[in-house]
């Protein structure tokens, strides 16, 4: 089969071996594939694969099933699905464990469904199962354009929370289409006082960092008493100095997660977690894929060359 490789930092479009389903596993044809910064971040060398994945990238597609593994229950040859991936997504084909499968939410296309999982699974674990965004509650997302943004938009608009959400202005209005109350122009604007101004000098209760340490100290300051902090990237860096007496006065909390590299057992539960409390408001329309523009798989190289510009709002799509 062909697969996107990675040599001396450039993408190439090559045979590779034919994955197999081991015990456990199903193989997976694919029909498209999302790009990440996860992605580039491997392509550039500093995110490897973790043991046993594919060295080619790739974090979640959607196609059909082609062959089922030993000791796999529920799932057939000719199955719909999308899942979440170690790597590999970039692909003909990708071996892939039952447990990260998801079915095709209801009202999506196959190609739809192959923005989902990562960012799904991403947002729901940190946002809902480890910071336990309530309904009332601010929640604060930073790289309001991404995949990762515009799903956090959704999710915490649908979940009842409201939304405050930074990134360029060209990007506001199609923010606040999907669901955001306030919408903060980086370049601009000190989103530490908009925070503090929109909340009457509360702060947020959550926060959805792709930053890193740029940002660590000024979250602090726009964190509400007993808010939470989740760092899901270092776009700024990943070095800052924290005053623990500015987070002990909060008495808040922060947390700092990667996906990928988490034991399967871990990524079946929160892909279990996705299906039974994230897939239901995809069926209901309250979230919806947001997909900027599609590729051909072979052109993945152009794909993260938009990535990197950051124009883009939403997913980018690779297609077979």
């Amino acid at each position: 089969m062909r697969a996107i490789v990675i040599e001396d930092k450039q993408l190439r479009w090559a045979e590779v071996p034919e994955p197999e389903a081991g015990a456990g596993e199903v193989v997976v044809e694919v029909t498209a594939a999302a790009v990440n910064r996860a992605d580039l971040l491997q392509r550039q060398g500093n995110y490897p694969p973790p043991p046993g994945a594919p060295a080619y990238p790739g974090l979640e597609c959607s196609g059909v099933i082609s062959a089922v593994g030993p000791g796999v229950e529920g799932h057939h040859v000719g199955e719909r699905v999308c899942a979440l991936l170690a790597g590999g997504g970039y692909a003909e084909r990708v071996a892939v464990p039952a447990g990260q499968l998801l079915p095709i939410p209801a009202g999506l296309s196959l190609v739809e469904a192959a923005a989902l999982p990562e960012v799904a699974c991403t947002v729901w674990s940190n946002t809902v199962a480890h910071d336990r965004l309530r309904a009332g509650e601010t929640l604060l997302v930073h790289g309001g354009g991404s995949g990762i943004g515009t799903f956090a938009v959704q999710l915490g608009t649908a979940l009842g929370a409201r939304v405050l959400v930074t990134a360029r202005a060209a990007k506001h209005e199609r923010l606040r289409a999907l669901g955001a109350d306030v919408t903060i122009d980086y370049s601009e604007q000190d989103f530490v006082r908009v925070v503090h101004d929109v909340t009457d000098g509360r702060g947020a209760d959550v926060v959805l960092d792709i930053i890193g340490a740029k940002y660590l100290a000024r979250n602090i300051e726009a964190l509400a008493t007993n808010g939470r902090i989740s760092v899901i990237g270092f776009q700024g860096g990943t070095r800052a100095e924290l005053d623990l007496g500015a987070l002990m006065a909060k008495r808040g909390s922060i947390s700092s997660t990667s996906l990928r590299a988490r034991p399967v057992p871990e990524k079946a539960r929160i892909v279990a977690g996705v299906r039974d409390q994230v897939w239901p408001l995809v069926a209901a329309g309250l979230v919806k894929p947001v997909i900027h523009t599609t590729f051909p798989l072979a052109e993945a190289a152009e794909a993260q060359r938009v990535m990197e510009s950051s124009d883009h709002l939403g997913k980018l799509l690779l297609l077979r």
